[in-house]
């Protein structure tokens, strides 16, 4: 990400993981894709701009007032780090969506010191090994969100992690309003995920 960011030509780098068949992964064997981008998605745009106005608006960061809100009542809250939080969204899109967020404000990925991804690895583990144990080995997507290239560093906008199990599909009524049905409460993905019973790897 950094190298690539050194090329005019980019404007956006996003790094996302299709895990399975039913997540449209097209090679057999687990992998991670990079792709830099000459605009900004549309949906990324939409989600920066509106951090931008919550930000406006309370002078505060969405996604760190989320963090406290989500913490102080632990409903929706999967696990906690001294450095990350792991949460089941308030309006989930998609049955046991999560969301791992750095609990100190920080607007984009690449711009981090290596002790925290050494924490974020543990945690994104921790993670997948749990989901694996409760849905039995789902298929997922796994998205980077963050900032757009010349806008790294902000305080309106905060990085994250979005993993989503492909357990149901996307048809025509989420297609044709952009509202997605979800059969599962945040609350009961929640503590199902945080409740499985993980059994550890035998030493090598």
């Amino acid at each position: 990400m950094l190298d690539l960011k050194n090329d005019k030509r980019f404007r956006y780098v996003l790094i996302f993981k299709n895990h399975g068949e039913a997540a449209g992964a097209s090679l057999e064997h687990p992998h991670s894709q990079l792709i830099a981008l000459p605009i900004v998605p549309k949906r990324v745009r939409e989600e920066v701009d509106s951090s931008r106005h919550y930000y406006y608006d309370k002078e505060r960061c969405i996604f760190c007032d989320m963090i406290r809100q989500e913490l102080d009542s632990g409903v929706r809250v999967i696990g906690e780090t001294q450095l990350f939080v792991t949460l089941a969204p308030y309006a989930p899109r998609f049955p046991f969506e999560m969301w791992i967020l750095p609990k100190q404000h920080s607007s984009s990925f690449e711009n981090n010191q290596a002790p925290l991804y050494a924490g974020l690895a543990k945690v994104l583990k921790d993670n997948l090994v749990r989901l694996d144990a409760v849905l039995d080995r789902p298929a997922y997507n796994l998205m980077i969100h963050t900032s757009p290239i010349g806008e790294e560093v902000n305080e309106h906008y905060h990085w994250h992690i979005e993993i989503i199990p492909k357990l149901t599909k996307v048809a025509g009524f989420e297609w044709g309003t952009g509202f997605y049905i979800c059969p599962t409460s945040p609350e009961e993905s929640a503590r199902f995920i945080r409740e499985a019973q993980v059994v550890p790897a035998p030493p090598r």
